[in-house]
């Protein structure tokens, strides 16, 4: 049985001028994982996340989404696919409420005449849907979609992010050190919303510094070292220090020791 990725990176390779910041990168996303991405500061991380989210053009190598060669110029592009970034740094308006962040750039317009000629936007119609939003992803911390973000915690702000993606992103959602700044309760509540979307079947990328987190969501951990990929491996199949010896380069992994990916592990059961 083949399990086909959803999103998937093979051979990258990105410099910056002298500077690799990728070398033969390969990457693979299947359907309703969490897959992790780890790596010490400087193993191309951030890179492989921006070529897979059109914020970076690859020198070479391919990318696939379902199956289907991609070239992606621009975060348009990606974004085209399904495929929903959100960065450390958020992007939201802090001067713009949470409804009018959730729509930024997808804003919904009145029916009728008002919208068509006027360009009339439905505020009304983007809080309701903005608070379905949140009700879904569990988020019962924010009730008025009229509160501007910049009263939000850190973590509020965060959720509004990550709701966004989820709302508009169809195959991918990948998150940038999502927890970076946040204080406990604030980050569970991020994990939180990272299991309910691999619940309801939306793959997301995960990079995060943070081991034990990783440890607790990811189904797979993709360990990034010196600009590829050093190793898949699971929180059932290794520790976190063995994860932070692969990214050190202090452990090798043997091709066969590897993790399956689902697609094997299924084929396997049969």
């Amino acid at each position: 049985m083949t399990l086909q990725p959803v999103l998937q990176a093979k051979g990258l390779v990105k410099t910056f001028g002298r500077v690799v910041g990728l070398n033969s990168a390969d990457l693979e996303l299947y359907p309703g994982e969490v897959l992790a991405v780890i790596g010490d500061n400087g193993a191309g991380k951030s890179t492989l996340i921006k070529c897979l989210s059109g914020a970076e053009i690859p020198d070479s190598g391919e990318m696939f989404v379902e199956g289907e060669l991609v070239s992606f110029k621009r975060s348009l592009d990606a974004r085209a696919y399904g495929i929903e970034t959100v960065y450390q740094t958020l992007a939201v308006a802090p001067a713009l409420d949470i409804a009018s962040n959730l729509f930024l750039g997808r804003e919904v317009r009145s029916k009728g005449i008002a919208g068509k000629v006027f360009r009339k936007l439905d505020h009304n119609g983007m809080r309701t849907l903005a608070k379905e939003q949140m009700t879904k992803l569990g988020i019962g911390t924010l009730q008025d979609m009229s509160q501007a973000v910049e009263t939000l915690s850190g973590g509020q702000r965060q959720a509004v992010s990550v709701a966004r993606a989820e709302a508009f992103g169809s195959k991918v959602i990948i998150l940038d050190e999502p927890t970076a700044a946040l204080g406990v309760r604030e980050s569970n509540q991020v994990l939180k919303m990272i299991e309910l979307m691999r619940d309801r079947g939306l793959p997301v990328i995960l990079i995060s510094h943070n081991m034990p987190q990783v440890f607790s969501v990811a189904d797979r951990i993709h360990v990034q070292r010196l600009g590829s990929r050093a190793a898949v491996v699971t929180p059932n199949s290794h520790t976190m220090n063995d994860a932070v010896a692969i990214m050190t380069g202090a452990l090798k992994v043997d091709e066969n020791d590897q993790a399956l990916s689902p697609a094997q592990a299924i084929a396997d059961a049969l």
